[in-house]
């Protein structure tokens, strides 16, 4: 068997998000546990010129299935609307995607491959072909937004792990 579009996209991004689900949980335990506000994880950073953390989550999101979806439409352009700002609509967000994902057709994200696809954000434009979108600039970004909220978290004293980051991998059967 060879691998597919599908079969190197959404499985991944799938276990990422499911490991972002744990991560939410556990920082809403965390804020219960030390008395911090959950406003404070929402809103920190890594650094002062970075986004904050609910960003971070949303981002997973954008560039898992908001590029599936900007795949059909052909363009995707970044989304500059304030992220979710509670830690309920955050884990709501998550579920969604990873529902949403879950119900992917593989056939039909595999009849994109080699079909144009632009990230237009006004002054930078890049055109691709679907795989290449996909693989080069969507995934990547998801696993950077991933690793930065993890790494949030840790920032803020969380006793999270690597374990926690990578959650459940495919293992053979």
């Amino acid at each position: 068997m060879s691998i597919t579009l599908y079969s190197a996209t959404v499985p991944a991004w799938l276990q990422v998000l499911h490991s972002i689900s744990g991560l939410l949980d556990k920082a809403e335990a965390f804020c219960a546990e030390t008395g911090l506000a959950p406003d404070e994880l929402i809103q920190a950073r890594l650094a002062d010129d970075m986004l904050p953390f609910a960003y971070q989550i949303r981002a997973t999101t954008t560039h898992s299935l908001g590029a599936l979806e900007a795949l059909r439409a052909g363009v995707i352009h970044p989304d500059r609307s304030a992220p979710p700002a509670t830690m309920v609509a955050l884990r709501e967000l998550v579920g969604r995607t990873i529902v949403a994902l879950e119900a992917v057709d593989a056939e039909d994200l595999n009849s994109y491959v080699g079909k144009d696809m632009r990230f237009d954000a006004g002054a930078l434009v890049l055109d691709f072909v679907a795989e290449d979108f996909l693989l080069s600039f969507a995934q990547p970004n998801l696993y950077f937004h991933a690793v930065t909220a993890y790494d949030i978290l840790r920032s803020k004293g969380m006793q999270i792990g690597k374990r926690d980051y990578l959650g459940r991998p495919r293992v053979k059967a």
